[in-house]
């Protein structure tokens, strides 16, 4: 290739291409994070199929979680079928079984919920789950020790398994850090809850 307008214009055709395939990969990145981020504030997670095992029971699928967060598992109170439709909005006609927890005590809202849908419901739960996070979180106190909790509270569906996770503990040192380092530590221990629920269910 002795010419050197061809090389100048092979040259620019390259360099073109690559400020191509950059900005697509990074266009990617940004939606993953966006996706994440809806995510952690109640959309619903992915719905994956197949291999689930319905003939777990609610028990142990808890104790999966516990084997895992051990300590670190806060909820200390059964939600009963009333409270569950008057707070959450998920009614008995919706579901089939149902485990859900929270704290006792008022300073704490570490709470753990799986509603085994209707196969005609798992929408509506969704749904129910989704409203619920995106009120508490507008009507929470941006000062509160509890507001990264609720931030990073998220929902994932494993077939007609609705969870709902607003997990993390004690949070008192990465709050003296930052909120943004209460959502990590949050998001991080959602994430190794719904993974136990998930091989549970697997099993």
């Amino acid at each position: 290739m002795n010419n050197p307008i061809l090389k100048k214009s092979v040259a620019l055709l390259l360099i073109i291409t690559f400020i191509i395939l950059t900005g697509c990969g990074k266009k990617e990145a940004g939606s993953q994070q966006s996706r994440s981020h809806l995510g952690n504030t109640g959309m619903p997670g992915s719905k994956a199929t197949g291999g689930y095992s319905e003939d777990i029971t609610m028990e142990e699928i808890k104790e999966a979680v516990i084997d895992i967060l051990g300590d670190n598992y806060w909820p200390d109170m059964k939600i009963d079928s009333e409270s569950l439709a008057q707070t959450y909005g998920i009614s008995p006609d919706m579901y089939d079984d149902y485990l859900a927890e929270c704290p006792e005590t008022s300073d704490n809202v570490d709470t753990l919920i799986i509603i085994k849908a209707k196969s005609d419901q798992v929408d509506n739960v969704e749904k129910a789950l989704k409203n619920y996070i995106e009120a508490n979180t507008s009507n929470s106190d941006a000062y509160s020790q509890n507001d990264g909790k609720t931030e990073a509270a998220r929902i994932e569906t494993f077939h007609n398994y609705v969870c709902f996770v607003q997990l993390g503990a004690d949070t008192s040192a990465a709050s003296d850090v930052s909120n943004e380092a209460v959502i990590d530590q949050c998001l991080e221990e959602n994430e190794r809850a719904l993974d136990a629920i998930e091989k549970a269910l697997l099993r």
